[in-house]
């Protein structure tokens, strides 16, 4: 059934004029008269009777027209949901817990008026994919890892540089280290199952192994953070790395240690990603939001190359 010839029977029930109705859609008399014939065709009735004061409903007419109201309404309520400015900033993180997360909290605090819907993809080809079909707006990402750079369609802006953090159990011998430089790090076993190879966590983590001379075991199925936490707290032989603005909760008697890396201080480069010709004007907000809070480049810090170019490259 076609929009227009309903909306033209409703401006003609409204009006009682063809005439009317055609003066309030900007159309001529003889397309108002064209398009009721058309759904009258299509329903198999009559709608109007025709008489010298105008055009009066016949009783299936009568019986139609709010279902036609309604249909109207259905329509505009479709395209609404959809229409720039009008549905929620979609925007992608990693997890609920991570550093994107906390981002998008601070954004929300600051701008409460703006609607979110937050969702979390954990592959970065995911990602890419949902971006380019407008099913995201936006997503946090660590970086461009080598050999995959991103589609010319796609925009990348470095917008924080999270500290890496050493979580160790009770027992273990770097414990009670206030904190701790990556160099002496080598020899110790570092857990962090799930690592898997060809991701952008894989890329960061094996620059960090090459340059400071690091041992990082993925061995192993990944249960999730509590089953992850539960095993450090227990084995004295192993840490792991963990983002510094990463909010987690353990059981007191876990005795879990956050100790900082530190001289240089190894940083995680969270990126966000947009489409260059995505139209929702909350996307343009949030960009301003996090550059004036961007975090990334201090002294001290340590990024890979290819991230350190990234970063001077996007704009």
């Amino acid at each position: 059934m076609d929009l227009d010839t309903v909306r033209t029977f409703v401006a003609a029930a409204d009006a009682g004029q063809f005439q009317e109705a055609a003066a309030e859609l900007a159309i001529t008399q003889q397309a108002v008269s064209k398009r009721v014939a058309a759904l009258e065709r299509d329903l198999g009735v009559r709608l109007f009777t025709r008489t010298p004061r105008g055009a009066v409903l016949t009783i299936d007419g009568q019986a139609f027209l709010p279902h036609a109201r309604e249909l109207l309404r259905v329509a505009e309520r479709a395209a609404g949901s959809v229409r720039t400015g009008s549905r929620p900033l979609r925007v992608d993180v990693i997890t609920s817990r991570s550093a994107q997360s906390g981002l998008m909290r601070a954004f929300h605090q600051a701008h409460p008026e703006i609607e979110l819907g937050v969702v979390m993809l954990h592959d970065i080809d995911a990602a890419v994919a949902a971006l380019r079909s407008g099913t995201i707006d936006a997503s946090f990402r660590a970086v461009n890892a080598p050999g995959r750079p991103l589609p010319e369609d796609l925009v990348s802006v470095r917008v924080l540089d999270e500290p890496l953090e050493l979580l160790t159990g009770p027992e273990h011998a770097l414990a009670s280290a206030r904190s701790v430089p990556p160099a002496r790090l080598a020899g110790h076993r570092i857990w962090m199952p799930g690592l898997a190879p060809g991701t952008e966590w894989a890329a960061y983590y094996d620059d960090l192994v090459a340059a400071f001379g690091l041992t990082i075991e993925a061995t192993g199925p990944n249960f999730g953070s509590d089953v992850l936490l539960d095993t450090i707290a227990d084995t004295p032989a192993l840490a792991t790395f963990m983002g510094g603005h990463t909010r987690l909760v353990w059981p007191a008697g876990h005795g879990l240690r956050r100790i900082p890396v530190t001289d240089p201080v190894p940083v995680y480069p969270h990126s966000l990603l947009w489409h260059r010709d995505n139209p929702h004007p909350a996307l343009a907000t949030l960009r301003d939001h996090l550059a004036a809070a961007v975090n990334h480049g201090a002294a001290g810090t340590w990024v890979p190359e290819w991230a350190a170019d990234q970063s001077r490259t996007s704009t």
